[in-house]
């Protein structure tokens, strides 16, 4: 275990321990508000009971994400309701999913969607994972063999995704994204799950595995606040920026017409 330590400490705090975990597949599941507080700061509505499982909603009331951890298998459902060309989805991801890459998929449904087709393989490519093809489907291997991507085409055609990570011990998670979930978020999620950058968890909450890396840091409570409020000010000012590009749109209005028998043109 490698210890590290922060410079540029202020007078009067304490240092606190915690742990850089790699890979982060593997970290456990982490501080629930590192995605509630985004989602919250993006302007989605907090539908939690006191004491019950979170439950969020987005603003147009289209999107409804929940972490349960008093049901078996318990974990994080993700529910998008049927719209235009969109079919109803649904995502679960286990309980010891990694906060940071269940953000991956929570935070990209907060941004305006990419143009560009997405691809679900490119940022695994990207991070050196194994494409493994078979009958059927094809399953993508990060390079230590703990964490995995698999494509599953069913007899009717429909395509499912599912993915995971477990350590030697069985220890670990899965996620599950039925045929109709936009492959953009897919994208969002297999990016998360490639990353290579260790993630932070607080003494005591590191998992007992032999294929974890650790190293142990020292950090200041004013340190750590800033951190996470570095990202709740992002998600407040891309939210703003968005609902300030909306309402500077020209509004179209409908052209007088002659009479009540004509057609109603618009611009």
């Amino acid at each position: 275990m490698k210890r590290q330590q922060w410079k540029g400490w202020g007078p009067g705090e304490q240092a606190e321990q915690h742990y850089l975990v790699e890979p982060r597949a593997l970290a456990g599941g982490g501080d629930l508000r590192h995605v509630s507080e985004f989602l919250r700061a993006c302007g989605w509505r907090d539908k939690s009971k006191a004491g019950g499982p979170l439950a969020m909603e987005s603003p147009d009331r289209m999107v409804r994400i929940a972490y349960d951890p008093f049901v078996l298998p318990g974990g994080w459902t993700i529910h998008g309701a049927a719209s235009g060309h969109q079919d109803e989805w649904w995502a679960a991801l286990g309980r010891q999913t990694p906060v940071e890459i269940v953000a991956g998929l929570t935070d990209a449904l907060t941004r305006p969607r990419s143009a560009h087709a997405p691809n679900v393989w490119a940022p695994l490519q990207e991070q050196n994972w194994r494409n493994q093809p078979d009958a059927g489907h094809v399953t993508a291997t990060s390079p230590d063999g703990s964490a995995w991507m698999q494509y599953h085409q069913g007899p009717d055609g429909e395509a499912m995704w599912w993915s995971g990570a477990k350590d030697k011990q069985g220890n670990g998670w899965t996620a599950h994204f039925t045929p109709s979930t936009p492959m953009h978020l897919v994208q969002a999620f297999s990016t998360a799950l490639a990353s290579p950058e260790p993630v932070m968890r607080p003494l005591g909450r590191v998992p007992q595995s032999a294929q974890i890396r650790t190293t142990s840091v020292s950090v200041l409570p004013s340190e750590l606040s800033a951190w996470q409020q570095a990202r709740i000010t992002a998600a407040r000012a891309a939210t703003w920026a968005r609902n300030a590009a909306r309402s500077s749109r020209p509004r179209t209005t409908a052209r007088p017409y002659a009479n009540t028998g004509g057609a109603r043109t618009h611009r």
